[in-house]
């Protein structure tokens, strides 16, 4: 057999497979792309012109649906007798995506949300024959109904339309478009006959809208400016209707059940539920009211709804919804669930007959102890099979597929989570998600019809998403080692051998956590309120990090120039710096134990006037880990001083107390420039300073007492009024090669 044929028969192998599932989803068929071929390949040309400037004219695009017959993406490459690269694809994604993965293996460059590397050879490297690039999997999905509240919160266009420009890159072509959504409501409340104020009590500020759609909140943060509808509802426009011209599929949002207080006080017979407080929260901003999926008026509000969303966005037929996301219903009866779902999904067809409803399957795993195998099959099954695809929303760490027989029947979406609350810190699960789709993909009766990235927050990791992005378009799993040498190459443009091993280092260990139902949500004592009963544990070996970090800072000197590798240096000594607190809190912690103030004294002294300014230094040089950028964005939205407030509070409170008293404290927790030095440093200061204080008095350190204390620095910060750096300040590479210096030998005497 030839290899070519082999090559062939193993396509053939994966097509059978994939349309073993497909085929029996024949209510999915309609699900695809709405604007011309001609339109898409405009799209894609626009796309390159921002990408590549000039050098964009060296590629021929269009875009011919007829390529595929059977939704599945496909895209062909080939070079032309003077030079230029000829693209030809299913889909505007599928033709961006076949010129990434050009771009990327014939060309070494690499665009993400940390900078782009594009020293484009000229001319461009010719290809032998045809360069097919096709994809196993309908769909790829991205986003989780989170990122809008942690990560795109304060977008403008521009940063969208990047946005937009990577997903079509990296092949997405089924995002979530939640923009917008509270414009519509608004005016679906007001014709139910709710007052101002009534509406204005419901929605929750910019920063926790996310937990305000799912039920978790009110309030809090609130209330939303009339400005902020009309911005946000501005911004949908243009969403969706760039989405639209790759040949994306946005998810659209629908009704949960979620109401205002003022229904009860309009229909005061309808059958609604209070339910309990959500997550430390008390019932002034949470113990949502949920309206009955059995009561007619849950169909008439959903229908309305839903009306107004096709009437001003348009559809593509999918809309997301989730019932009982981090909330237990009120009956375990199987026969209850199986209607819950079949009302909400009869709210969908009343208003579009070709509605698909696209589920997270993250309560099943939030709740496992109510949701046991009748209970999930009761409310998968209120749905006709194909009509609802279920995001397996956490599949490289707790896939649900594999001990529910694929959902029982439903479609499903593999997914990688990967990151809770937008957590700065370096993680990754590469061996899991290497092998996990591929397992989903040959799983017995398998309804896998994707595989998707659904993190709570971004702009971190770039590298994981990359590599979960790629293997949608892969026919078997990747060489890891390999992969991520030919990473650090495409990354920063350079051959460096430094650059190749620190990253297969970085890959071998701490981005292939294999911990059992390990949550990466960043646990380091660095981002946390200071105590006596923090987390240290670390799920790879410091030492493989520590390497990493010589490695790459040897190779520093001559990359300086290039901001991928500015990025990663600081990234990289940040995790450095993040693990040695660890280091100095157990020594603290040791000192006060054993009675010894002069340890304790070095130590703290240390952390708090050395380790940590340094931290703040290194990070504020890099536009990257800037907290002014952030709260800068947030500003910017706002028409007067009184918005400007009311976003700026947002903003600080989500990234630290995240709630009007730390109900889920530190849990968005980020390690930007600015936040090292006015919170984390001040909260260890005052830690330090009152053990001091405890050992010179011999008194007991309390920890109550010491909250109490601590509270009042991390709510001052929220209201301190303070403007912060918009622009990095210092030399990235003095910083880091200072600190390198004073803390690469002290902590790791066995590499030198």
């Amino acid at each position: 057999m030839s290899p070519r044929s082999g090559c062939c028969l193993a396509l053939s192998v994966v097509f059978c497979l994939f349309v073993s599932a497909c085929c029996r989803f024949p209510a999915l068929d309609h699900i695809k792309p709405r604007t011309s071929d001609k339109a898409q390949g405009r799209a894609v040309t626009e796309l390159l012109k921002r990408l590549l400037g000039n050098r964009s004219t060296e590629f021929i695009v269009s875009v011919n649906r007829s390529l595929s017959n059977d939704s599945l993406d496909m895209c062909e490459l080939r070079s032309t007798k003077n030079n230029k690269i000829v693209a030809t694809g299913s889909t505007g994604v599928a033709v961006a995506s076949g010129i990434y993965n050009y771009l990327k293996y014939f060309c070494n460059c690499h665009v993400s949300w940390s900078g782009n590397q594009l020293d484009v050879p000229r001319p461009l490297p010719k290809l032998t024959g045809v360069l097919r690039i096709n994809t196993p999997h309908r769909f790829r999905y991205y986003q989780n109904v989170c990122t809008f509240s942690y990560s795109s919160v304060w977008w403008d266009w521009p940063r969208w339309e990047r946005e937009i420009d990577w997903m079509a890159l990296n092949g997405i072509n089924l995002p979530l478009a939640f923009t917008g959504q509270e414009a519509l409501w608004q005016e679906v409340y007001r014709a139910l006959g709710l007052n101002q104020s009534e509406i204005e009590e419901f929605f929750s500020g910019p920063a926790f809208l996310a937990w305000n759609r799912m039920a978790n909140l009110f309030k809090f943060g609130g209330p939303l400016p009339q400005s902020w509808h009309v911005n946000q509802l501005y911004l949908q426009f243009k969403i969706l209707e760039r989405m639209r011209s790759f040949g994306m599929i946005p998810v659209l949002p629908a009704f949960s059940g979620n109401i205002p207080k003022g229904i009860l006080r309009l229909y005061p017979e309808a059958r609604i539920t209070r339910l309990g407080p959500w997550s430390h929260f008390n019932c002034s901003y949470s113990c949502s009211y949920i309206l009955d999926p059995q009561d007619p008026l849950f169909h008439q509000i959903g229908s309305l709804y839903l009306s107004q969303v096709v009437k001003q966005f348009g559809t593509d037929h999918v809309y997301n919804t989730d019932t009982f996301n981090e909330m237990t219903p009120p009956s375990s009866d199987p026969t209850y669930l199986s209607a819950v779902s079949r009302s909400v999904f009869a709210s969908m067809t009343a208003v579009d007959p070709q509605a698909i409803w696209l589920m997270q399957g993250w309560l099943f795993f939030s709740d496992a102890a109510f949701w046991k195998p009748a209970q999930i099959q009761a409310l998968l099954h209120g749905v006709p099979l194909g009509r609802m695809i279920v995001l397996d929303l956490f599949a490289e760490t707790e896939p649900i597929f594999s001990y529910t027989e694929s959902f029982y029947g439903q479609p499903f979406i593999w997914c990688m989570l990967q990151n809770f609350g937008g957590n700065s810190g370096l993680f990754g699960t590469v061996g899991s998600i290497n092998s996990g789709p591929f397992k989903a993909l040959h799983f017995p009766n398998s309804t896998l019809v994707g595989i998707g990235m659904t993190p709570e927050g971004i702009q971190q990791n770039p590298v994981m998403y990359e590599l979960m992005s790629e293997l949608a378009w892969r026919k078997e799993p990747v060489n890891l080692a390999k992969w991520a040498s030919l990473y650090a190459v495409r990354r920063y443009g350079n051959t460096q051998e430094n650059l190749t091993t620190a990253w297969r280092l970085l890959f071998a260990s701490i981005y292939n956590c294999t911990v059992p139902h390990y949550r990466n949500h960043n646990h380091s004592p660095l981002v946390r309120r200071p105590s006596f009963r923090m987390n240290t544990g670390l799920w790879y070996d410091p030492a493989d990090l520590y390497k990493a970090w010589k490695l790459i800072m040897d190779a520093a000197p001559s990359l300086m120039s290039k901001e991928t590798f500015r990025y990663d240096l600081v990234d990289v000594t940040r995790e450095v710096l993040q693990v040695l607190t660890t280091s100095f809190y157990q020594d603290i912690a040791d000192a006060f134990k054993n009675q010894k103030l002069s340890e304790l004294l070095t130590a703290g002294g240390v952390l708090v006037y050395d380790l940590l300014p340094e931290l703040n230094r290194l990070l504020s040089s890099d536009q990257n880990f800037l907290l002014g950028t952030w709260l800068e964005q947030a500003r910017s939205l706002a028409l007067d001083d009184k918005e400007a407030q009311l976003y700026d509070m947002n903003a600080r409170n989500q990234i630290t107390l995240w709630g009007p008293s730390g109900e889920i404290l530190d849990y968005a927790s980020k390690e930007w420039g600015g936040l090292v030095e006015d919170y984390y440093a001040q909260r260890w200061g005052l830690f330090v300073q009152t053990l001091v204080e405890c050992l010179n008095s011999g008194q007991p350190f309390k920890q109550d007492t010491f909250n109490q204390a601590v509270f009042q620095i991390e709510k001052g910060f929220i209201y301190n009024g303070r403007k912060y750096p918009t622009k990095p300040q210092g030399d990235t590479y003095k910083i880091a090669h200072r600190i390198f210096l004073k803390y690469y030998p002290q902590k790791t005497p066995t590499l030198r």
